[in-house]
């Protein structure tokens, strides 16, 4: 069953459905922002707490944690219901948040931090699953412009609200600020009746809970120490990567005899998730990488202020949420995907390796067009690739889903900075930062316009140049992984979109009426069936669950 021969039919509407939109936005809002405020706090932190050696550890072991439970909280969601997971999440992250603001040294807000980012982890997953449940792959397409502009809104606005909160009101509020936000999420949702999702007699796979985050915390340990704490080939680093990739090998064998795994192995049998899942990962590390070397590439080597670099961008983020907005609306009204991802990639791809072209003295109007032309790629591609993901799989997992499809993403990004990070730091080496020594990725991202006005003529021209090459290896890299989503995107099928949603929690189970009654027979295919195109047996579902 497709689920277009189904009135195309939201499970609940109007005050509902927007407060149930309101608080999954929210969620986003939170889980997109903290990381970028909490940046420009550090300075003040390092100056209040010490700590300075364990301050890489204050971003490392939330990233860790939203890592390695994102496919966790995801699976929770399936197997006891969206509405509480989801609401766990939250409060596990709020009260993070307001720990990480109480903490009196850096080993307490190592630990509230770690705290804060296992709350994190399910927010995003449980803000998409959410969505996915209450609105059909059909409908999406409406709201994918605010979901796309509520992105934007935080790459765009995170470092500037943070340098406003820590200068007006001190780095703390850049925590105690979560929870105004993330009160009125959970007033939002407490009162929802949600879709049912919660399965009977579901336990927790805890040997891959556990196997899936080390595997997971060793990627994001390599990729985040390689080339800064330890040398790509140290012991070390070696020593973590084999741990990982045990891990893995591992989880593969125990997901496939698991009753509920934490990651189903049979999503991957869909050639589309397969596939899907590989866009986003790259998405993310194309990305990931623009923020974060553009801002670099336009202060140190075009010379632009802190806040000049930061505005430069906004031709990229605004084309990502306008385009955002007409590809919803398209998919909407045709029910086509493909061409959408398709020209996602094309912009993508000629985006980057035009941005791979400029150089120190490309004028601004070149920058903004190409920048722009990245965000379309980037606009087409976020929703829906998500969209896509959550239409591939069944309906009961589709919180399983949306973990994988933001894993992804975020591991593409952990990933794609490491390498981008590495080509930079490579085409710099040869020239001297100030003072002595060779700069790294980070390093080339503190000389700004004044202290590279403090360089002789011949060193900052020559560093200036050093810079820009390494900006256009980065976008090389990045082009080249465009390319290789485009070419991934080719081999989508055009699968017709779900436009029914799942049963209400109100709803009588399967073969429970009231007072003896049968239940409606409609309820029991939509619950078993709907994007499965199968009513088969709980016996023949777990060795679909099991198959590989």
């Amino acid at each position: 069953m497709t689920g277009t021969d189904a009135p195309a039919a939201l499970t609940v509407q109007g005050r509902t459905l927007y407060a149930a939109l309101t608080a999954a936005l929210l969620a986003m809002l939170l889980g997109a922002l903290d990381g970028m405020i909490v940046g420009t706090a550090m300075p003040q932190i390092v100056g209040e707490l010490g700590g300075f050696d364990l301050l890489s550890w204050v971003v490392t072991v939330y990233l860790l944690a939203i890592a390695a439970t994102t496919p966790v909280w995801g699976k929770l969601s399936d197997m006891y219901g969206r509405k509480n997971t989801f609401m766990i999440s939250i409060v596990v992250f709020v009260l993070g948040s307001v720990l990480s603001g109480m903490a009196r040294d850096m080993t307490q807000l190592i630990a509230f931090r770690l705290l804060q980012g296992l709350g994190a982890g399910g927010l995003m997953v449980g803000a998409l699953a959410l969505l996915g449940t209450l609105i059909p792959p059909r409908e999406q397409g409406k709201y994918q412009g605010i979901m796309s502009a509520v992105m934007g809104l935080a790459m765009v606005s995170g470092p500037l609200a943070g340098g406003v909160i820590t200068d007006q009101l001190g780095w703390r509020w850049c925590f105690y600020v979560n929870v105004p936000v993330g009160a009125l999420a959970l007033l939002l949702i407490s009162g929802l009746r949600l879709p049912r999702t919660a399965r009977s007699g579901a336990r927790v796979d805890y040997p891959g809970v556990l196997l899936l985050a080390l595997a997971v915390s060793a990627l994001v340990l390599v990729t985040t120490w390689g080339g800064k704490e330890y040398a790509w080939t140290s012991p070390v680093l070696l020593s973590v990567a084999a741990c990982g990739v045990l891990a893995f090998l591992v989880l593969l064998r125990v997901e496939r005899r698991a009753a509920e795994p934490v990651l189903p192995l049979a999503l991957f049998r869909t050639a589309n998730f397969s596939l899907i899942t590989l866009v986003g990962l790259l998405l993310g590390a194309v990305l990931t990488s623009a923020v974060t070397f553009l801002p670099i590439f336009g202060q140190s080597s075009q010379g632009s202020s802190a806040t000049g670099s930061g505005l430069a961008l906004l031709p990229m983020f605004a084309a990502m949420v306008l385009v955002g907005l007409f590809a919803g609306r398209f998919i909407t009204a045709t029910g086509k995907y493909k061409v959408v991802v398709l020209l996602g990639g094309c912009f993508l791809t000629a985006g980057s390796f035009l941005i791979a072209s400029a150089d120190r003295g490309t004028g601004s109007f070149f920058s903004g067009a190409c920048m722009a032309a990245l965000g379309v790629g980037m606009g087409l591609l976020t929703q829906t690739t998500v969209l896509v993901s959550l239409q591939s799989a069944p309906v009961e997992d589709l919180g399983a889903a949306s973990g994988v499809a933001t894993l992804a993403r975020t591991l593409g990004g952990s990933i794609g900075v490491a390498v981008s990070g590495a080509l930079f730091a490579r085409a710099v080496a040869s020239v001297p930062a100030p003072g002595g020594g060779t700069p790294t990725a980070e390093g080339a991202g503190t000389l700004d316009r004044d202290a590279l006005e403090q360089l002789p003529s011949a060193v900052r021209e020559s560093y200036q140049h050093a810079v820009a090459q390494g900006a256009s290896h980065v976008f090389v890299f990045t082009g080249a992984l465009a390319a290789v989503a485009l070419a991934a995107a080719f081999f989508l099928r055009e699968e017709p979109l779900r436009s029914a949603a799942a049963p209400r929690d109100d709803e009588s189970a399967p073969g429970a009426g009231p007072a003896g009654a049968a239940a409606d027979p409609r309820d029991s295919a939509e619950d078993t069936s709907i994007g499965t195109g199968r009513t088969g047996s709980a016996e023949s579902e777990q060795g679909r669950r099991n198959s590989p």
